[in-house]
């Protein structure tokens, strides 16, 4: 399910269903995934909330047991879309696959370049642009990606 509480005509919600459906399947996760776009306000008071950073971020994932909630930032989106020369739906896209992740157990803050490797995989079979961690991890790294947000 996608809920988009900012809209914008550069992303279908109908086609982010059907790629966070994709996504979740090759992601391996259970259950049901609902995925928040919305403002920098919002992601804000939750990544205050929840992780104890008083600063909007780009995407957050909440795990449960049959399956999990995405929170995105339509406006980081919007900007990373331009700053990287794709639309904003390969921009949600990204940011959709790497929340699956997350849901799924992978923690790129923590371990030893799975979740980069993984997403990197999914990221090619999905024909996407340059991965979330690709982006924030310097090209000569060998160990653990740096860490976001």
């Amino acid at each position: 399910m996608i809920i988009v509480d900012k809209p914008s005509e550069d992303a279908d919600p109908a086609q982010l269903a059907r790629f966070a459906r994709r996504a979740k399947k090759l992601v391996g996760i259970p259950g049901e995934v609902a995925v928040l776009i919305t403002e920098n306000k919002k992601l804000r008071e939750l990544n205050r909330q929840f992780r104890r950073k008083d600063k909007p971020t780009d995407v957050l994932s909440f795990p449960r047991p049959d399956g999990g909630d995405i929170a995105i930032s339509s406006e980081i989106a919007q900007q990373s879309a331009a700053r990287y020369g794709h639309s904003l739906t390969d921009e949600l896209k990204i940011l959709i696959l790497h929340g699956m992740l997350h849901l799924a157990g992978y923690d790129h803050e923590n371990d030893e370049g799975q979740m980069a490797t993984q997403e990197a995989a999914l990221r090619k079979k999905l024909k996407l642009p340059t991965s979330l961690i690709d982006r924030v991890t310097p090209a000569s790294h060998t160990g653990k990606p740096s860490r976001r947000s």
